[in-house]
């Protein structure tokens, strides 16, 4: 039996999808970093890049005309760009010695 839900089909809108790999994305950081710890990883460059389809992802999502569909779709693009912005800080802070 195949699989029909959409978060499975790339050609097809899904924000579930982009939530999941967003938030997955963010707690791999989490990993790969070491935080409290941050050390130096470039191990982040796969969830960066993740996040960054993520963030596509659900922005394809957004609609023409204005309704709280349209709002909701907005604030999860605002929360995939704040995890995108948490992980290359995560890439970029050990590199810069000014932290650590």
């Amino acid at each position: 039996m195949a699989l029909h839900f959409s978060i499975f089909r790339l050609r097809k809108k899904s924000l579930l999808r982009g939530t999941i790999l967003a938030l997955g994305s963010m707690a791999s950081a989490f990993r790969f970093s070491g935080f409290p710890e941050v050390r130096k990883s470039l191990w982040l460059l796969i969830p960066f890049l993740v996040t960054c389809f993520a963030t596509f992802d659900t922005a394809r999502c957004l609609e023409k005309r204005w309704t709280f569909y349209h709002g909701a779709v907005l604030l999860l693009v605002y929360v995939d760009l704040m995890v995108l912005l948490m992980i290359s800080f995560f890439l970029l802070a050990p590199y810069s010695g000014a932290f650590f």
